[in-house]
């Protein structure tokens, strides 16, 4: 029998969208604080998909994508057909989708990362490097944008406080990651994916909650 998200219970779907953002952060910051040479001030958390311990990181990227997607599809059986209904799970399938396409296209050896791997990153990006970026942005875009979206929808149900807290995570990620030039972007970039995490956790519990 093939199993589908259509096979899964809304609540299980919901649950493992509420442990995919606790589960990367956990993951990633073991491996911060473990990883010969990784240096967070220098090098983006994307970086640890590199090494021999790479596939740790490989794999949680994609694990958490797909529990977003999951949450995306769980979240549609809860709002659909009321506001967010459409564009809320959309998004969410973005992101979700983001962070699978990120564990496929990795990075390149640079900045010192792996430890013997080139000082700076200035020279050509090969194409799988350059998908990883686009993938990655567009990514933080697509939840930005949920972030929008569920807060107008708060905002029509008249959960003034929920739609507050939706637009303040909209607003410290585009501060985050919105500031022009490439100072402190490796911090920016870690706090904005904490943000973000944080975020999808309570909008799954509160979506489980309905459900």
């Amino acid at each position: 029998m093939t199993i589908t998200t259509r096979t899964v219970p809304t609540r299980v779907l919901l649950t493992g969208g509420a442990v995919a953002g606790p589960l990367f952060v956990a993951v990633v910051a073991a491996q911060v604080l473990t990883r010969e040479g990784f240096d967070l001030s220098r090098h983006a958390l994307s970086w640890l998909a590199l090494g021999e311990a790479g596939a740790i990181q490989i794999a949680a990227f994609v694990v958490t994508g797909v529990l977003v997607l999951g949450l995306a599809a769980g979240a549609r059986r809860v709002l659909h057909p009321g506001p967010a209904g459409t564009w809320g799970p959309v998004l969410l399938g973005t992101y979700g989708a983001g962070l699978v396409a990120s564990g496929v296209f990795v990075v390149d050896p640079c900045g010192g990362f792996p430890v013997g791997s080139p000082p700076d990153c200035l020279g050509p990006m090969s194409w799988h490097f350059q998908v990883h970026n686009a993938v990655s942005m567009l990514a933080f875009a697509a939840l930005t944008a949920a972030c929008v979206v569920l807060a107008r929808r708060d905002a029509l149900l008249g959960s003034r406080g929920r739609s507050a807290f939706d637009l303040v995570v909209a607003a410290v990620v585009l501060a985050l990651l919105g500031r022009p030039g490439y100072d402190g972007i490796t911090l920016r970039l870690a706090a904005a994916t904490v943000v973000m995490s944080l975020w999808t956790t309570v909008l799954a519990l509160h979506l489980r909650a309905t459900a």
